[in-house]
Formats: structure tokens, C-alpha cells, sequence
């Protein structure tokens, strides 16, 4: 049945795209009606959206808000209340505050300073409607690909079409199976899913130098991954999984384990050490074979 649909939407038109945003790969497919048009539109979504939100363009809205402390942008005022949840629901693990760290950090990986942060910030940050102020450098990178995802989904849509917007590992509703990638370099992939939730990937083993990649626990205030990989599918939408998926990866087995557990509408499958952890309702999400 699913097969005979695809087909359906297929003779309006199928169109698949690939483009530079986030520091990553985004892949974009749409099939149905003017699915040329909606793939555009999904494709100009992610990078206006990627210009307002890059934390290294100068001027992007994000700079904007860690250079003056204020900054009026919907988007930014979005992804600013959602960062303040999850500060609250993991107990600090994510963590907005920590812009300074993200640069610091960034700039490392990119081979562009020789040391790593060493210490955390803390800070105040207000809402007032799409108005930001704060006084200290926010931290966004743990929602902005998320949000972008979702967004750039959000143009696929119309009546007669569906699509599908891959970003880095961060995913919209897949309309087919769609492979967890190995963290061991090797072709095979972890699992394939068949899920209609959104899904995220993170772990130390895709950006990393001298052993220091761009996971941190700020409640710790440590860096590095605590397992070769995370997966998170989450019912809301690609943001909440993108958070879950950085948030887990930082935290101790047990701890990820239980938060994971306890997080509604999210199931997660965590590697450690080689062993793979998964949520109970996991399996559910993945394809019969």
C-alpha cells in the first residue's frame, strides 16, 4: 500500500536536492505536486534561516543578540524559549548560557586556536515576545539545526505532496527506511528505522580533535561525548530530538538511561562501549528485517 502511494505522488513529480547549511549536508526530497517548487522553497527556508541563526556570521541575528545583549527575531525568540525549557527539565545538562563555550569550542575543532574552553558561564536571559535581551553569549547550536529542519519541512508541505529533509543526521518524519550511521567508520549501519516521528543522531565520533569533541556537560563542566553514539526519535518535533540526542550524549550511562526513560513521546538508543542501550519502546521504530 505504501509502495502503490509513493508511486501515486511520484508521476506528479520527484525531485531530490542537496546543499551546503549548518556546517553539514542537508538533503531535501519531495514527490506530488509542484514538488520542484516545494523543494526550493524548503531549500530558501534553511538558508535564510541559517544566515539569521549562524552564530560565526557577523551579521546574523544570533551575533547580534551576543554582541549588543538584545536582538528582536521570531526565530531566535523560538529557539530561546525552547533552550530555557530544556535547561529546566535536564537540570542544567543543556544549556544555553554557553555561547563562549560553543565559539571556544567551534573554533578548536576547526583547527583555528590550539586550546579548548576550560571554564562555564552563567548568565540571565529575557523574553518578551520576539524581543531577546541577555547578559551573556547564548548558545544555540543545540536547537538551530533542529529548528531549521522543522522549518524547511514545514515548506515541503501542500496538499498532493510529501517530503523529507534530512540535516547532518538530524531528520523530519522519514517517508521510507532510513539507516543509523555506524560510529566505527564502517558501512553497516546500527539499525534502520521505519518510524513517523523525528529523529536525531549525535556523538563525538562526527566532529572531534585530539580526543575533545563538541559535546559538554556545563553541570560537570566537562567536554566530551560519554558514548560513541545517540539516537533519539521524538513525537514533538526535530528540535526536541536534536536536544535529547546532545543532551544524552553528555551525560553518564545511568543518567542518560533514565532521563531518556522518563522524557515522554521520546525513545533513544544509546552505544557504550559497544553494547547498545535502548528505551523500551524503542523497537517499535525499527524496521522488521
Amino acid at each position: 500500500m505504501m509502495g502503490s502511494l509513493a508511486s501515486v505522488y511520484e508521476r506528479f513529480g520527484d525531485t531530490h536536492r542537496a546543499f551546503n547549511c549548518c556546517d553539514t549536508t542537508f538533503r531535501v526530497q519531495a514527490a506530488g505536486v509542484r514538488a520542484d517548487a516545494a523543494v526550493t522553497a524548503a531549500q530558501e527556508t534553511a538558508e535564510s534561516l541559517e544566515a539569521q541563526l549562524n552564530a560565526f556570521d557577523a551579521a546574523s541575528a544570533v551575533s547580534q543578540l551576543n554582541g549588543d545583549g538584545e536582538v528582536a527575531n521570531e526565530h531566535v525568540a523560538r529557539i530561546v524559549r525552547r533552550g530555557l525549557e530544556y535547561n529546566d527539565r535536564t537540570e542544567g545538562v543543556f544549556d544555553i548560557h554557553q555561547g563562549r563555550v560553543e565559539h571556544d569550542l567551534k573554533t578548536f575543532l576547526r583547527g583555528d586556536s590550539e586550546t579548548p574552553p576550560t571554564e562555564f558561564d552563567a548568565g540571565t536571559v529575557r523574553i518578551s515576545g520576539s524581543h531577546v535581551t541577555t547578559d551573556v553569549e547564548l548558545g544555540l547550536n543545540g536547537l538551530a539545526k533542529g529548528y531549521i529542519v522543522d522549518r524547511a519541512s514545514e515548506a515541503l508541505g501542500g496538499v498532493g505532496r510529501r517530503g523529507f529533509v534530512s540535516g547532518g543526521g538530524d531528520m523530519s518524519p522519514p517517508t521510507g527506511p532510513v539507516a543509523i550511521e555506524s560510529p566505527y567508520g564502517d558501512d553497516t549501519p546500527l539499525k534502520l528505522l521505519d518510524t513517523d516521528w523525528y529523529v536525531a543522531t549525535s556523538g563525538g565520533y562526527r566532529r572531534s580533535r585530539n580526543g575533545t569533541d563538541h559535546i559538554y556537560d556545563p553541570t560537570t563542566e566537562s567536554l566530551g561525548a560519554r558514548h560513541e553514539s545517540v539516537t533519539v526519535v521524538a513525537r514533538r518535533d526535530c528540535m526536541e530530538a536534536d536536544a535529547l540526542a546532545t543532551t544524552l550524549a553528555a551525560l553518564p550511562l545511568a543518567e542518560a538511561r533514565e532521563l531518556a526513560a522518563e522524557w515522554e513521546r521520546l525513545e533513544a538508543l544509546i552505544v557504550h562501549d559497544g553494547v547498545f542501550n535502548t528505551t523500551e519502546g524503542f523497537e517499535t521504530h525499527v524496521l522488521d528485517t
